[in-house]
């Protein structure tokens, strides 16, 4: 009977690897790309303490409200986040927590940094939808005061540079959308004043 949750967890994990193994996209272009089970309806996401088990000692989880990316405090309702270094992307999210890799986040802008951890948290409250969340985060960008011009273009910047994936618009045309996302959220905010 106790081998049960020991066979389940060994599913996912490998059911992760596989999924991971055969998207055939390299690394580079796979910002914000989930956890493979958070883009298969098909598959269950593993709760936080499944995945941290699978992970093992290496992920750190930072309790909702503790975290600081460049010394400034972000959060994503009561969830948590998973610092995981041997994510193979920037961020990643299943229901119930955030993933950053804080080594791939090293030497980017604080805007970006904010970028991918909203663009992860949004995947909380609008699902799946690389474009939804995209505009989730640009929009509370610009409500919170993190995002101004100048970040908008080092978002820009760095999500240019991707090629797209299975579930990823190519960079370019994502940088458009975000845009788009950047003046209604600023034309929004000068109507509210």
């Amino acid at each position: 009977m106790k081998r049960w949750p020991l066979i389940i967890l060994g599913a996912i994990a490998t059911g992760l690897l596989v999924a991971a193994c055969s998207a055939g996209v390299s690394e580079p272009q796979r910002v914000g790309l989930e956890p493979p089970s958070m883009m298969s309806p098909s598959t269950r996401n593993p709760t936080l303490e499944e995945y941290m088990e699978i992970v093992g000692p290496s992920a750190q989880k930072v309790d909702h409200g503790q975290l600081k990316l460049d010394g400034h405090p972000v959060s994503c309702g009561t969830r948590p986040t998973v610092m995981n270094a041997e994510l193979d992307s920037w961020g990643g999210a299943f229901p119930g927590y955030v993933i950053l890799n804080p080594n791939r986040l090293e030497g980017l802008s604080t805007p970006v940094k904010f970028y991918i951890y909203h663009h992860e948290c949004g995947h909380q409250f609008i699902g799946a939808s690389e474009t939804a969340a995209d505009c989730y985060s640009i929009r509370n960008g610009v409500k919170r005061g993190w995002l101004d011009d100048r970040g908008m273009n080092d978002i820009c910047t760095f999500i240019s540079k991707l090629k797209g994936d299975r579930v990823h618009p190519p960079g370019p045309n994502r940088c458009k959308q975000m845009r788009q996302c950047y003046a209604e959220a600023l034309g929004t905010r000068s109507a509210s004043r």
